[in-house]
């Protein structure tokens, strides 16, 4: 029976609820925003199903990499929709057109972040971008596993620990799956961002969310809205990317620009990157660097312009891990542009790789104010803000560090 003591030994994604008999397990929210499981102790018969799954007590073997590769899409549009290098829709669409079913996080109806499937490549393209926010997976796991049965291709996309608990709910491997998790920084809550949903709902959070912020002149009134992008390189390209909100009002078009920030400008992603409200698994992660057993990761290759400047077009490259045959013989017959690198270089400059993150200092404190807090773009400026002190020690650490990086290479 899944019992969870530490809240650092669950990630969230749900293969107890579905892979329980007497369907006796839930995900209930608790006051940081995250799902956890609740098992009605009277339907349960004990069966340790539950536990065969989780993937923080069953953690597999690590796989080794096979290969390391700087990858570009060769369709523009495509890797300008992309938030890094176009890999994942065109994975998507080599699935689609074999037949196949791919899974992936969109957004839903309350702008919220949920998994979920598509058989054709329409539905596929909501599934592109970075979501900073972790996706429910519902019934997932279980929508795969019937459609593996079936004989269908299937692409199944998440973060490491979501495609660790995949393999584990399957309990067998499937010649017709193909696993594709990314170098994942932590997944901030779901309440938190909720919550900050409900402040840019209104013209005036719009309008207060920062003196860096684009908010356009012709809205009068409370906006609709139409689209969020966390990644999006049109404005500023792809190392200065911006977080925008798209929306339609009275008078204005459907996708008028209502917020844009530069991703270090905006409230929400501040407090992302400073690692305020990560899920508590996420500070230890127990399902990076190779556990999940996924055919492919794909990432941002960070630092591309030092190692490979006439690769760079601030348009984005995507670095992708090749960890398994079956992964690598699907990789092959991709359209992209391809230099191979290694895996010490990736690892410099992607903290994706790390599996222990340090927990902000403040991280307790702003979930004390945060059911009552009544401005969470205040809160979360007050959280991340560094004294001069802070921010003269962090820069010669860097300083230091940079150095020490030379004289090793």
């Amino acid at each position: 029976m899944i019992k969870i003591q530490n809240k650092q030994d669950c990630c969230g994604c749900s293969a107890c609820v579905q892979r329980c008999p007497k369907h006796c397990i839930s995900m209930k929210e608790d006051e940081e925003g995250f799902l956890y499981p609740v098992v009605d102790e009277t339907l349960c018969i004990d069966c340790g199903l539950c536990e065969k799954v989780c993937p923080i007590i069953n953690r597999p073997e690590k796989l080794p990499v096979m290969k390391v590769l700087a990858v570009k899409n060769r369709n523009e549009e495509e890797r300008m929709a992309s938030s890094s290098g176009g890999v994942f829709i065109a994975f998507a669409k080599k699935v689609i057109e074999q037949n196949g079913v791919v899974f992936g996080a969109v957004f839903d109806g309350n702008w919220e972040v949920k998994h979920t499937y598509s058989e054709t490549l329409d539905g596929v393209k909501p599934m592109m971008g970075s979501k900073y926010v972790q996706s429910r997976i519902g019934e997932s796991f279980s929508q795969a596993e019937r459609f593996l049965k079936e004989g269908r291709k299937v692409l199944f996309t998440g973060s490491p620990c979501q495609i660790t608990a995949l393999h584990n709910y399957l309990r067998k491997d499937y010649p017709n799956l193909l696993s594709v998790d990314f170098l994942c920084h932590g997944v901030p809550s779901p309440g938190v961002w909720r919550k900050y949903l409900e402040e840019m709902s209104s013209f005036s959070a719009f309008k207060a969310a920062g003196k860096n912020s684009v908010l356009s002149s012709s809205i009068k009134s409370v906006p609709v809205i139409t689209g969020i992008e966390f990644r999006d390189k049109t404005l500023h390209g792809w190392k200065k990317y911006s977080f925008v909100v798209r929306g339609s009002a009275p008078k204005a078009d459907k996708n008028t620009v209502l917020l844009s920030d530069i991703h270090y400008d905006n409230p929400y992603m501040k407090g992302f990157l400073a690692d305020v409200y990560l899920r508590p698994s996420c500070y230890h992660c127990k399902c990076k660097n190779g556990v999940s057993h996924s055919d492919l990761t794909i990432a941002d290759y960070w630092g591309i312009n030092q190692l490979m400047p006439d690769f760079d077009d601030d348009k984005g490259v995507g670095l992708v891990l090749l960890n398994t045959d079956k992964g690598k013989a699907v990789f092959d017959t991709l359209d992209m542009e391809v230099r191979v690198s290694s895996l010490s270089d990736a690892q410099r400059f992607n903290g994706g790789f790390k599996e222990d993150v340090k927990m902000h200092p403040k991280h307790n404190l702003f979930f004390k104010r945060f059911v009552d807090y009544r401005n969470l773009a205040e809160l979360i400026e007050r959280t991340v803000h560094k004294s001069l002190y802070r921010i003269a020690k962090r820069k010669i650490k860097n300083i230091i560090k940079k150095v020490f990086v030379q004289l090793k290479h």
